[in-house]
């Protein structure tokens, strides 16, 4: 009687302090499903006899016979294999907010100890997902938390999205009709249809130790899905070998999103959310304005001297003053900037950063801290800032090394890698700069044989490291921007990351670009910005310009790349567009638009909107070169139209109809932006 009294006293006590668990060590229902209830009238069905689960969303399954699968050791253990299986009933509070953790334990004779681990949280439409295994020293690089297969999506147009792994090689996201194998997404996949936009999202949160994949293939009578850690695939990831094998008496998987939507867009943006929770950010936290500015690799790139960049300056600070979201612009050095670096004299690059500054402006600067770029040269140069040679320094890969864009990677962790990055970036410190952009990271999160470090077996482990390290020795100097770089684990270290790869002028450039943002705008709650990269006029056709331009705007940030130490076509179109009040205004905001339409494969979407008040923003982009008609239902924007008054055309004049719809005509090659106030 005591102890059963002792033990009540004891669960009241740690339910007041929200860890008591709500059932510890429970015996299994008679019916031996547990029911675990999450969001708006969403369950998770897990049968304790079978070891797998369905999802319900009002009674209609969504997920069906999902069970979790690993390889430990030299076993591949399913749950479906295990005969005893028990659940645990936890309260928790973190940073989702307050909820309940499920434990299903399961154990069997010779079987290491398998937990499939729940999370859900008030008011959310998703839950997280994670498997454990413990026993004496288990190895393993694949873990699949979600195993089976799923029911047909309502609607018509079902397309699965293929998600890249990085932004390099000018590689797109691709939108393809859901009938066939599709492929492996990285990180985060979804399926949905483009009729009723409903769709399920599912993918990592978590990317400090493993590469996830997403696998969703149309079969009948049910469609398959499966997610895992421990996904390479050299196209995708640039892995030349497998991934890299995890260690220890506890072995974890990566957390799973798993969440079906009524629109998958809404969905995507919750999982990019979820992301920035699960791995909070550990660059400092950004409190000024946009971005803006201009970075020389639009047109100078090699060409780069101090007397075409200080003459930049000067364009900025006298020609458009009002190109300013706070009190300054940033006049960003790229690749080349060592032009103005002679035997390890810095001080001509100081000169520049202090010229900027003395004009009003932010200088910044470029570097690839995990690649090397001469490796041609031979093993034997010595790196900077160490006596280690950059053969010591070299990432081994089976029987060679990593070679990406034409520079090799190098690991992370090695003592000359961390030296070299504190010798240049307490350089660029001294000199005074105020923005890096860094580039080529993914070469940080190669796979390899093995890494200097004993403690990291895999690529992201390693590019944890990296990247702390870098972050750590900036010591919050400077706004960090990433360009070539993996999509997801990337958020933790920058303020502001590039959306797709190199791109310039032209109206594909801006199309490529756009491919980025119509799949990958939900970035945008994971980072504090993404950029569109170079927005360069140069020589191009004035709706052309007006194309490339809106492709920044929308993408919610504004950095130039025109050479502006000379004449041209582009001076007098940049002094009237780069100082438009109503511009400078929305890029303020600094949130990317959400695409229309998610069906155009490797293209991109038309037509864009935003709502930041009661202001409501239609971006509209016409790619081809014939003029082009657009008819754009009340349905499809998610607005009341009759709403909808007060409009501006911010670039051009271009009518627009409103009789239930929005119409206009659009030129070949240009874009258009219209600003309606809602009428509430």
């Amino acid at each position: 009687m005591f102890k059963k009294n002792t033990g009540y006293f004891l669960c009241i006590l740690f339910s007041l302090a929200f860890i008591c668990p709500v059932s510890a060590g429970v015996k299994p229902p008679n019916s031996g499903i547990v029911n675990i209830p999450y969001g708006q009238n969403y369950s998770i069905k897990y049968n304790l006899k079978t070891g797998t689960y369905n999802v319900y969303h009002s009674g209609i399954s969504i997920l069906i016979n999902i069970a979790s699968i690993a390889k430990v050791n030299t076993d591949t253990l399913s749950s479906e294999n295990y005969k005893l299986r028990k659940y645990t009933k936890l309260a928790i509070k973190d940073g989702f907010g307050k909820g309940v953790k499920y434990t299903i334990i399961l154990t069997g004779s010779g079987l290491s100890q398998m937990k499939q681990v729940f999370y859900t949280y008030t008011g959310k439409n998703y839950f997280l997902t994670e498997i454990t295994f413990t026993g004496n020293q288990l190895k393993s690089n694949y873990m699949a938390p979600v195993n089976g297969q799923f029911d047909a999506i309502k609607g018509g147009d079902i397309r699965s999205l293929f998600v890249p792994f990085d932004n390099d090689t000018f590689i797109s996201y691709n939108s393809k009709p859901f009938k066939v194998a599709t492929g492996v997404s990285s990180e985060v996949g979804t399926v949905f249809s483009e009729q009723t936009r409903a769709g399920i999202v599912v993918g990592s949160v978590e990317h400090g130790v493993w590469k996830t994949g997403v696998d969703m293939e149309a079969q009948q009578p049910l469609n398959q899905i499966r997610v895992w850690g421990g996904y390479t695939a050299e196209a995708v990831t640039r892995d030349k070998i497998e991934h890299g094998t995890i260690c220890g008496n506890t072995i974890t998987s990566p957390k799973i999103f798993v969440g079906y939507f009524n629109d998958w867009r809404n969905g995507m943006e919750n999982y990019a959310k979820a992301n920035r929770i699960a791995e909070p950010p550990y660059v400092f936290n950004w409190d000024k304005q946009t971005p803006v500015g201009w970075n020389s690799w639009g047109v100078i790139q090699e060409k780069l001297t101090y007397e075409k960049v200080t003459k930049v300056a000067d364009f900025f600070a006298d020609s458009i003053p009002a190109f300013r979201t706070g009190n300054t612009a940033y006049i960003d050095l790229d690749s080349y900037w060592d032009n103005l670096v002679s035997n390890g004299d810095y001080s001509k690059l100081k000169a520049f950063a202090d010229y900027c500054k003395a004009k009003g402006l932010q200088p910044g600067v470029y570097w690839a801290p995990f690649t090397d770029w001469g490796h041609n040269g031979g093993p034997n140069r010595t790196a900077d800032g160490s006596n280690y040679t950059f053969g010591d320094m070299w990432t081994k890969i089976g029987n060679g090394y990593n070679d990406i864009d034409g520079a090799r990677a190098i690991d992370p962790t090695h003592p000359g890698t961390q030296k070299r990055i504190a010798y240049v970036i307490g350089k660029l410190k001294s000199c005074g700069f105020k923005m890096i952009k860094i580039d080529f990271l993914g070469h940080a999160a190669s796979e390899g044989n093995s890494f200097y470090n004993p403690t990291v077996k895999t690529g992201m482990q390693a590019y944890r490291k990296g990247m702390q390290y870098l972050v750590d020795q900036l010591g919050g100097q400077m706004l960090l921007y990433a360009a070539i770089s993996p999509s997801m684990a990337t958020g933790r270290y920058v303020h502001m990351r590039r959306i797709a790869c190199d791109a310039f002028k032209s109206i594909d450039n801006t199309q490529y670009t756009l491919n980025s943002l119509t799949y990958g705008w939900w970035q945008t709650y994971l980072y504090n910005y993404i950029d569109a990269d170079h927005i360069v006029f140069n020589d191009e056709s004035i709706g052309a310009n007006r194309a490339r331009l809106l492709s920044g705007l929308v993408t919610g940030t504004w950095l130039s790349g025109d050479d502006f130490s000379v004449n041209g076509q582009w001076i007098a179109r940049v002094k009237k567009y780069y100082q438009n009040p109503e511009l400078i205004k929305l890029v303020k905001n600094g949130k990317a638009f959400k695409p229309l339409d998610g069906n155009t494969g490797t293209n991109a979407s038309e037509v864009f909107t935003q709502q930041i008040g009661n202001v409501f923003y239609v971006a509209a982009f016409n790619y081809g070169r014939d003029s082009k008609n657009f008819d754009i239902s009340a349905q499809r924007l998610g607005i009341d139209i009759n709403k909808l008054f007060n409009v501006k055309e911010l670039l051009q004049d271009n009518d627009i109809r409103n009789d239930g719809s929005l119409k206009f005509k659009l030129d070949g090659a240009d874009a258009v932006l219209y600003k309606f106030t809602i009428n509430r």
